[in-house]
C-alpha cells in the first residue's frame, strides 16, 4: 500500500516495502513525487532477502524466515549460496530459501 499526498509531492510506502510498495513508489516517482522508503534494509542502503530474491528471479519458499534475515542484513554480511539439483538442503529457521521461477515454456 502506497500513500501520495494530493500535489504528488511524496509517495510513502505503508504496507508491503519489501513486498511491491516500494518498488510501486518508485515508479509513482517517474511522475514527480518523492519516494519515501522507511523499510530499514533501503534506509541503510543494504539488500533485503525480498530483493535478492527478484533480482534473481526466485520465489521465497519459506517466507517466515525473512525478518531474522533482513535483520541480519543490516548487521553483518550473509552469504548467498547456490546449490544446484538434483539434491537434498536443510536450513534452520532463520535461512531464507530461494526457488528459482520455472521458466514459462511456449
Amino acid at each position: 500500500m502506497v500513500v501520495v499526498d494530493s500535489n504528488l509531492n511524496f509517495a510513502i510506502p505503508l504496507l508491503g516495502g519489501h513486498h511491491g510498495a516500494n518498488e510501486l513508489a518508485r515508479q509513482i516517482s517517474e511522475l514527480g513525487a518523492v519516494p519515501v522508503l522507511t523499510t530499514a534494509t533501503e534506509v541503510h542502503g543494504k539488500p533485503s532477502v525480498e530483493g535478492i530474491a527478484d533480482r534473481s528471479g526466485c520465489e521465497i519458499f519459506n517466507k517466515g524466515s525473512t525478518v531474522a534475515v533482513n535483520c541480519a542484513l543490516l548487521d553483518q554480511g550473509i552469504e548467498v549460496l547456490e546449490v544446484k539439483g538434483p539434491g537434498i538442503v536443510i536450513v534452520d529457521e532463520d535461512v531464507s530459501v530461494l526457488v528459482r521461477k520455472r521458466q514459462k515454456t511456449q
